[in-house]
């Protein structure tokens, strides 16, 4: 006798198409977030419900749904590939490969929309992460588990920044023989494997930030996941809670990973755009009341672990343009609450030719100097207050010139210099053992007949001496508590740089 099995599936009919949204009658016990699916493999995300119906957006091609088309239930929700496999490669938010590189084998499923982790779980942001940028590592320190903003007008240099980050991390990656090496040891020197997201940016841009990870050897340790603006709403919608899951499969093993979102601007966009469609309520700037909530519940996800819980890390770097410098905007404000600092490119500074166009003014980290090392804290802990003073007395000589003491112009010509030094070449980054150097001589008073426009050239000039006359000190500074002992050792190699080039 031959055995039969009955097969009960829940199943729901789509009454209206409204672009990428459906409206559906039916399952009547459906969850939000839940994958449906039709007879000609089309895939639907459901977003929502309003009495007897369900709402849902289209995953990939939408020509398969129409009015009448019958959905099935997968009491799946969404979930994206990771693992290993993805470093190197260049994928859309459903882990496809877009680079022509083969196919991918995952080593995991994650959901999309994962809880932040708790704060029992959690331990205070403490072990730096570099950026190689003078600016930031001295006065916007960013730590392991941070969540930082950059925010800035178009076109001021905020994706470059972003790259500037993952670059930096290369050395540490090399050194440590990538993955092998980032469970333990020292926090400044482990690798972080870095997630770059790009929402709504044209493909000719998605394109340069991959060619420039390729020439700096740096998409070896980076996964980018890409919804371009070709791409639907919910795709850029779902871009970024795709990659933080990425990225949190590196972090719940116990990595220290990276995740650039560039930028949310596009991505409040896209859930605006969606909102209207669903018909919900608009509110401020046409935006639905829960828009906050999307980019909390995002970026809280970023966490440092404490070491129960594997240790490893989660960094964010959330990108937000602005409008002719206005930082006070919804969106901006925002993402300004919900993060650990933000920093702001100045178009101003921009204009006049200062890269990166950092306006330490207005940016700040709330980690502050418990994720710099100790030569570093030490070195820079006045550098605020003196660009500070600096810039008080500039307005004063522009006004009443004659009016300025001697100690006054004394001030006034170290925040020049300070600011000289600030100003970066691009993609020439500095490890934070090489920007102690780089303050230690600028504070000594060593260096004063160096005009302070060419401070830039000499600096570059005496790391790249010390780099290769003697990498033991950039190690010892590493790792050793900052004293006279090494102060002295870098004022000893400057002499000896002094006397082998001349201004």
């Amino acid at each position: 006798m031959k055995s039969s099995s009955l097969r009960i599936r829940e199943i729901g009919t789509v009454t209206a198409v409204y672009d990428e949204i459906l409206r559906i009658e039916g399952f009547p016990s459906v969850s939000e977030g839940e994958i449906l699916e039709s007879p000609g493999n089309g895939r639907a995300f459901v977003l929502g419900f309003d009495h007897d119906r369900a709402y849902a957006a289209v995953l990939g091609e939408w020509k398969s749904f129409g009015s009448g088309t019958t959905l099935v239930r997968t009491k799946q929700l969404f979930q994206v590939p990771a693992g290993e496999q993805f470093l190197g490669r260049v994928v859309n938010i459903f882990g496809k490969p877009l680079d022509e590189k083969g196919d991918i084998d995952p080593t995991a499923f994650l959901p999309v929309e994962r809880e932040a982790p708790s704060i029992i779980v959690r331990e205070s942001v403490h072990e730096p992460l570099s950026t190689g940028i003078l600016s930031i590592d001295a006065t916007i320190p960013l730590g392991r588990g941070q969540r930082e903003l950059i925010i800035g007008d178009r076109k001021t240099g905020k994706t470059t920044v972003a790259l500037e980050t993952i670059i930096n991390q290369r050395q540490s990656w090399w050194e440590a023989g990538g993955l092998n090496g980032s469970s333990g040891g020292k926090s400044a020197d482990r690798p972080v494997v870095c997630i770059y997201v790009s929402i709504g940016q044209k493909k000719s841009d998605i394109a340069r930030v991959v060619k420039t990870l390729e020439e700096h050897h740096a998409l070896e340790y980076t996964t980018v996941v890409v919804a371009s603006s070709s791409d639907s709403a919910t795709e850029n919608y779902l871009a970024p809670y795709a990659g933080t899951s990425m990225a949190e499969y590196f972090r719940d093993k116990g990595y220290d990973a990276l995740v650039v979102y560039d930028d949310l601007t596009k991505h409040a966009w896209a859930y605006r755009n969606l909102s209207l469609l669903l018909g919900r309520p608009p509110g401020r700037e046409a935006y639905p009341g829960d828009v906050f909530y999307i980019h909390a519940k995002l970026l809280e996800r970023s966490a440092k672990m404490n070491a129960e819980n594997g240790g490893g890390s989660l960094t964010a770097l959330p990108i937000m343009e602005t409008v002719e410098g206005d930082i006070t905007g919804y969106i901006s404000t925002n993402l300004i609450s919900i993060t650990d600092g933000q920093i702001y490119l100045s178009p101003e500074l921009f204009r006049k030719g200062n890269r990166p166009a950092v306006n330490i003014g207005l940016s700040v980290s709330r980690v502050g100097s418990a994720a710099q090392i100790p030569a570093i804290k030490k070195l820079t802990a006045r550098l605020k207050l003196d660009l500070a003073q600096a810039a008080e007395l500039k307005r004063v000589a522009e006004v009443s010139p004659q009016s300025l003491s001697k100690e006054s112009r004394a001030v006034l010509e170290k925040g020049e210099r300070i600011l000289s030094v600030l100003k970066q070449k691009e993609h020439h980054l500095y490890r934070l053992s090489e920007q102690a150097c780089v303050w230690s001589v600028l504070f000594s008073g060593k260096i004063e007949d160096v005009p302070s426009d060419h401070l830039p050239q000499f600096f570059d000039a005496f790391i790249d001496f010390i780099r290769q006359t003697d990498t033991r000190l950039l190690g010892d500074i590493d790792s050793k508590p900052w004293g006279a002992d090494l102060e002295n050792k870098i004022l000893e190699h400057l002499a000896k740089f002094r006397q082998m080039h001349t201004l």
